[in-house]
Formats: C-alpha cells, structure tokens, sequence
C-alpha cells in the first residue's frame, strides 16, 4: 500500500479557496498599517546560526531550525561529538521570528533609514514545535515595529495601528492586554525571589491562566518555598480581576490590586497610555493585567497581548525591546514592536461575499473556435471581471460546484452562436 503523501509535519498545503482568505486578510493588514506610515521591508529567511543563538530569542532559539554547513565530513561529525557542541555543524539558521532579523537589518542599514523607523514585515517564520491546534512549524507572522523613539509614542502609534487592523478585518470584542517588565520585576523583588531566578519565575506565572496559582506554587516551591507562598498569595488575590479580563489601566486601579513598592512610574506610565488611547475602535478594549508576561527575554518595558473569545490563545503581542539592537550597534536604539498572530486572527474572521462578485466562469462547448473563447473572454477581463473557462461536461452540476467552491459567483454558456460577451447570458451560481 502507497504511503499517504502530506507536508512534513507542522506545515500545510492551501487549496485555492483558503489561500484566496488568506491573501484576503493580509491585504487588509498591510493597506492598514500603511496608512500608519509604516514602511515594509524584507529580510532573508535565514540569519547566522549564532546571531538566532546570542540570548536575544529567549525560549525560541531552542526551537530554530539550523542549516548544516556544506561539505561536512566524518571527522566534523566526530568532533561535534565529542565536543558536545552540535551546533558547530552548522552556520545558518531559519528565522525563528522577526524581531531578530529586524534588529540585524537596522544595524545593517542604519545610515539609510530616518531617525525615528517605522516597519512593517510581513512573512513565514519557523520554529520546531511539537505541531497541534494553533501550533505550527512554519507560519506567517504579522510584525510592525518603531525604532528610534523612546517616548510613549511608539507604544501608542504600535497599538493604534494593530487595533485599526483588527477594526478593518472585521474582528470585534478584543482586548489588549498590557503590563510593564518593571511591574512584573517589582512583585518578584517584593516576593523575594533571587533575581537570578526570575527566568524561571516568570516562566511559571506565564502558565497561571492553565495551572492557577496553586499550580504556580507548587512549581516553584522547590527552590524557596517562603517566596513561592508570598507571590502564591498575590496571585489568589489577582484571579478574580483576571477573569475579567483584567483592570482599568489607571493608578488607582493598578495601586488597588498590587503590592506596595512596586515601581510608581511605570504604573503611572501606563495610564498615561490608557489617556492616549481613548479613541481606540469600539471593538478594542485595553486592561491592564499584571500576571502578563510575553515569554521573550528581550522585553524590557511595556509589554502587550491581544486576546478574543473565540481563540484559546493571544492573537498578538509585542512589546518594548530597548536592549536588543545595541548587542549588534554598541550602542541602545530604543524600540518597539506589535506582532498580530495570523494563523489565529485568519480563522476567525468572515471574508465579505462580494469580494468575488465579479468572478465569471464560462463554460464552452467543444466545438466553440478558440479565437472566439479567447475573444469574449479577454472583453470580460476588460472589463475588471476575474474569468475562468471551464469546458461543459455531461455531469455539469459538478462543473458548477467546483467553479462555486472555488470562490466563483456567477457563469454563462458560451457556445457557437456566442458572439461577444454582451450576447451572453449570465446566471448566478448556487
């Protein structure tokens, strides 16, 4: 028996109609961050191996696939043995995501660019995941990012623009959840945590939505039961403000729900953030949620995800990444950065039914001369009309369903007697 013949796992082929949605919400997405002033760009899909592996990627880079180097022989291989480093076999990686490009790419062209960089990327991404639902090895993602300014301003242009985005796709009922890394590193001071366990600390609060605060706990009780049981008892406090989604981003809001001594101005910075954003679409809700972490180690200030009743996971996310250009200038290039989960956003939205309304299907018979065929077909493309021949077979139901599953809306008959498309007879399909 023949062996079933699908993508490597984690990657998926689209039929016509799944790729006409796609293409659909990703015309929207760039005509809306475009009209923000964001200018696109391109970056290759492979970078170094050790610019994905310098520490900027966080848990990310253990997922990289790397690419090994030509003309590799036993001795390399033995040596890559015994040395343990694996990764001395190789020298170019797949993007694992595109903030570590991007960083590469302003260093790169810096000279080249205006003070203050406004980007769109838009392209496949790959990472070794164990596939499931939602979770796959190549996907598209759908960055912007603001490089050069340091005020509140890139966070509020990076916000305005995705949830315009959001607004133009259709999808309403979202919300932006927001925090700030100096909040988050305030309640683990406070707690007591070492700060060389923070990572792992961190780690452990990402999954509250799925372990609860006893989960939490229990994860972190091993290596300082005393702090684990301070921040248990936070979190426990913090569970019914997060089933709602969140709080008002004001500091009395903020103050009301946290510790004392946690950092007054970045609590202050984020209602600032939330007067500025006081004309956001209706669909778009901000709430400010202090368990929020976002898993990249790169983030060193306001950080924000996008979550929607219909999808399981965050729809998007970003944040601020002040530290990461400098590993490839020297020198601190402030930055920022709003990435939309295309894979899940896709699947939520309706594509509008007249987007093929002017897809024609004409199906001619045999014995119709080509010149002819060809003849009223290129008057209806004249036309702005999207046209398909199909030739009539005996079973022409199957003729029209195909042509309507495949995003066609009407068709005609073309035969011998057909002079010009305006002697056509179109009906609709279904």
């Amino acid at each position: 028996m023949a062996s079933p013949i699908t993508p490597p796992r984690g990657m998926r082929d689209f039929l016509p109609a799944d790729k006409a949605r796609r293409e659909h919400a990703l015309g929207v997405i760039r005509r809306s961050f475009a009209s923000h002033g964001f200018d696109e760009i391109e970056t290759p899909v492979v970078e170094d191996v050790a610019r994905l592996h310098s520490g900027l990627g966080g848990d990310n880079e253990k997922l990289a696939f790397s690419v090994l180097k030509r003309g590799l022989d036993a001795d390399d291989l033995r040596a890559a043995i015994d040395s343990g480093d694996v990764l001395s076999l190789t020298d170019l990686g797949l993007r694992f995501d595109l903030t570590v490009p991007l960083a590469r790419f302003y260093a790169t062209h810096r000279a080249e660019l205006p003070p203050v960089f406004r980007s769109i990327q838009i392209a496949p991404v790959w990472r070794a995941e164990r596939p499931q639902k939602g979770r796959y090895r190549q996907f598209v993602q759908c960055d912007i990012d603001i490089i050069g300014e340091a005020g509140q301003l890139a966070e509020v242009e990076l916000i305005t623009a995705t949830a315009a985005a959001l607004d133009a796709l259709g999808l309403q009922n979202c919300t932006i959840r927001i925090n700030d890394r100096r909040i988050l590193n305030g309640l683990l001071e406070f707690c007591g945590f070492a700060e060389s366990r923070w990572p792992q600390v961190l780690i452990s609060i990402d999954k509250l939505d799925k372990i609860g605060a006893e989960g939490v706990v229990k994860e972190l009780s091993a290596d300082g039961a005393d702090s684990a049981a301070v921040l248990g008892g936070i979190l426990e406090n913090l569970e019914p403000h997060l089933a709602d989604g969140g709080v008002a981003l004001t500091v009395e809001a903020i103050t009301g729900i946290l510790p004392d001594g946690v950092d007054t101005d970045a609590i202050a910075a984020l209602e600032s953030l939330a007067h500025a954003l006081d004309t956001l679409p209706t669909g778009v809700t901000l709430r400010f949620d202090p368990t929020l972490v976002r898993g990249m180690g790169y983030y060193t200030g306001t950080i924000f995800e996008i979550a929607h009743p219909g999808s399981g996971s965050s729809v998007g996310g970003g944040g601020r990444y002040d530290g990461m250009i400098g590993r490839f200038l020297g020198t601190d290039v402030p930055a920022c950065g709003f990435s939309i989960g295309f894979e899940r956003v896709v699947d939520l939205i309706e594509v509008p039914t007249d987007a093929s309304a002017d897809a024609i299907v004409l199906v001619y018979d045999p014995a119709v001369a080509l010149d002819r065929l060809l003849a009223v077909k290129s008057e209806l493309i004249a036309s702005g009309r999207r046209v398909r021949l199909d030739r009539r077979a005996k079973n022409l139901k199957a003729v029209l369903d195909r042509a309507e599953a495949s995003g066609f809306r009407s068709f005609a008959f073309v035969t011998a007697d057909t002079t010009d498309a305006a002697s056509l007879e179109i009906k609709p399909l279904g």
